[in-house]
């Protein structure tokens, strides 16, 4: 009897090692412990792995709850071709489908969490020939208010965005300041040539009334010899006197 055992693990050995017989699992990976407030949507992530290649006709996802007080587990989800959430039970209307088979995602999402959604999320896939493997499990904690770390997160994801539109802000207007002083200066050239280059010396005749020299002349009385006052005189008034002066010596001698 011993000998036939022995012989009957001998042949398996072999038949595994050569291929002919193969021992598959599928993998399955979840998020672990989750956090949401009260009132919020959660994602609940599983992706699996799979040594063989994916049949979405074939595939089949399942998602059940363990309360954490004593009790049955509850089913939350099923999935095969298609998605069939729960119809009765504290899940139903409160579950969607979020995964993706063909890229191997069987994640699902509670809306709207409540208090009583506390427990364990057992997340189970099977991919025929892959039925057997581990399961993934998600530990869920629903909570009145976020968390410091999630504030922060929050906080800092907001500070940031702000900060991103004023500097785009601020880009944006020194861009426009910089075109507009430049286009100032364009034009302030384009002016400069065009416009007459005044003489310094020149002005308003009007006003150049000082720069006329008179013409100063000194008249010598012939009779006594005495130096009369200098006048100014036009020089085609004198011209035009100076006959008459003539008339009137020839007079004198008549």
């Amino acid at each position: 009897m011993c000998v036939k055992g022995l012989c009957l693990l001998t042949v398996l050995s072999g038949l595994a090692a050569s291929g002919v017989l193969q021992v598959s699992g599928i993998h399955i990976y979840t998020s672990g412990d989750v956090e949401a407030v009260n009132g919020t949507d959660v994602r609940l992530k599983c992706t699996f792995q799979s040594s063989t290649s994916i049949n979405p006709n074939l595939v089949v996802i399942s998602w059940s709850f363990r309360p954490l007080k004593p009790g049955r587990e509850e089913s939350v989800f099923h999935y095969q071709q298609k998605p069939y959430p729960p119809l009765e039970g504290i899940f139903r209307k409160r579950v969607a489908w979020a995964g993706d088979v063909m890229g191997r995602d069987a994640s699902i999402i509670l809306q709207q969490v409540k208090f009583t959604y506390n427990g364990t999320y057992i997340c189970q896939v099977k991919n025929p020939p892959d039925v057997h493997g581990t399961v993934g499990e998600i530990r869920l904690r629903v909570v009145t208010t976020a968390s410091f770390s999630e504030l922060l997160l929050l906080a800092l994801a907001i500070g940031g965005g702000i900060a991103a539109v004023v500097i785009i802000l601020i880009i944006i207007l020194s861009c426009r300041r910089c075109k507009k002083k430049t286009q100032r200066q364009l034009e302030g050239n384009e002016e400069a040539p065009r416009k007459e280059r005044k003489d310094p010396t020149a002005c308003h005749p009007a006003r150049a009334i000082h720069l006329y020299l008179s013409q100063t002349s000194i008249e010598i009385d012939s009779s006594d010899g005495m130096i009369s006052e200098a006048s100014t005189k036009d020089p085609s008034s004198s011209e035009s006197e100076g006959p008459s002066s003539d008339d009137e010596e020839d007079d004198d001698s008549d």
